[in-house]
């Protein structure tokens, strides 16, 4: 077959997140494919010996490795720096690649970091147990108060890190002040916006200036593959980040780049209406007689709903509640459950639960849960893409065991 030749050029100003989502970074070969090109490759090869020396000097453009970069994973880093704002992207292998690329290319033995306590069981993890190791210091702080954040930082410090939404109580954080504070300090803020998605929270555009995401969850969306997103300055990808990750070799699949993709074209459709549905039912939960407290950011009793709304569109695909009874309350629910799947996944089309004590946060302690304010009957809900109606259907009839 003779080879055809494809050229289409973009101009992406003034597009809207979802035309970002479904063209962004779209480069087609010569043979004009609908679908994103899937190159499976591990190498590249050169017309003579000379331009393999530039490319790697860096004096011409192209790929040497698939460690180093690959043409999906390139089309899955713009369209991602596109929706997000950024002046850069790196695709990394997971999510938990990210915070750790994030965090470990900007420190040395001897720098601290100030971090909200309230995390990701493998977050904390990084920050109290395994940077440590490297001489690498964590103050762990009520991540609301805005003077503790400033009590903490010391000469060393380096990095300001927090999650918001945070993992699984959905505490919402001013990511504005936080990045006053560690500027004025010169200090780098690392966010987590995995919660939030870059469609409902742009941390950036609040003064962030690195944010990180795990692709497995709302980006692919239906429970398929592994990846994750840094966001960055061009000058951090480049002196800092890019070195790193190229020497140490999370490197993301070019598979697992193209599932992505695709995953991104009706992620926007997907957080909008999932968030709808979360949205219900924590108001549905709410007041009855098996919960004791909801946790949805966008919900009129959550502590921090003015900064929610004024920092999010909308309150995000998860809904978080502690159930009476403690662990033997929320293991009779989760039991009962017929349709909403038990699992430590999030943002998938499925709604899943999650019981946090004794799965993502049983590692960090009951001494560290007890600070997050994470209890034995509390409950995190991934809200998927079924019927809202089916969904409450369901808790309710579980919940009946505990009445």
């Amino acid at each position: 077959m003779k080879k055809g030749k494809y050229t289409k050029t973009q101009d992406p100003t003034g597009w809207g997140d979802s035309t970002k989502l479904i063209r962004g970074g779209l480069t087609r070969s010569e043979f004009g494919e609908t679908a994103e090109a899937l190159y499976l490759t591990s190498g590249y090869v050169y017309d003579d010996p000379e331009s393999a020396e530039r490319r790697f000097s860096g004096e011409e453009e192209g790929y040497v490795y698939g460690r180093y970069g690959n043409p999906t994973v390139t089309m899955l880093e713009e369209r991602f720096r596109m929706l997000e704002g950024a002046e850069a992207a790196y695709a990394v292998a997971s999510g938990m690649a990210a915070c750790w690329g994030s965090l470990a290319c900007q420190l040395k033995s001897g720098d601290h970091i100030v971090a909200s306590k309230s995390l990701f069981g493998s977050n904390y993890q990084i920050l109290t147990v395994i940077l440590p190791r490297f001489g690498i210091t964590a103050t762990l702080v009520d991540g609301n108060d805005l003077s503790a954040w400033k009590a903490a930082i010391r000469p060393e410090t380096k990095i300001l890190f927090f999650e918001t939404p945070s993992n699984p109580l959905l505490e919402v954080l001013d990511i504005e002040a936080i990045s006053d504070i560690a500027h004025k300090a010169g200090a780098q803020v690392v966010i987590d916006n995995v919660f939030a998605t870059p469609l409902l929270q742009k941390p950036m555009e609040l003064g962030a200036d690195i944010v990180f995401y795990s692709n497995t969850k709302h980006t692919d969306g239906q429970g398929r593959v592994f990846g994750g997103m840094i966001l960055s300055t061009a000058k951090f990808k480049e002196e800092l980040l890019k070195p790193f990750l190229r020497h140490t070799g999370p490197t993301l699949s070019p598979f697992n780049a193209w599932v992505l993709l695709k995953g991104l074209e009706t992620m926007k459709l997907r957080v909008n209406a999932s968030s709808h549905s979360a949205e219900y039912l924590a108001n549905s939960l709410d007041g009855m007689p098996s919960i004791e407290r909801v946790y949805y950011p966008h919900h009129d009793t959550h502590p921090q709903v003015r900064l929610a709304k004024k920092q999010m569109k909308l309150g995000g695909t998860m809904v978080s509640f502690d159930v009476k009874g403690g662990k033997e309350g929320a293991f009779n629910l989760l039991r009962r459950l017929r349709i909403i799947d038990i699992s430590n996944n999030l943002g998938d089309s499925k709604s899943l639960i999650t019981h946090p004590a004794t799965t993502t946060h049983k590692n960090i302690g009951p001494e560290a849960r007890a600070l997050m304010g994470i209890s034995d009957g509390c409950l995190r809900l991934s809200v998927g893409l079924e019927d809202a109606s089916d969904l409450l259907a369901d808790l309710k009839q579980a919940m009946a065991v505990n009445s």
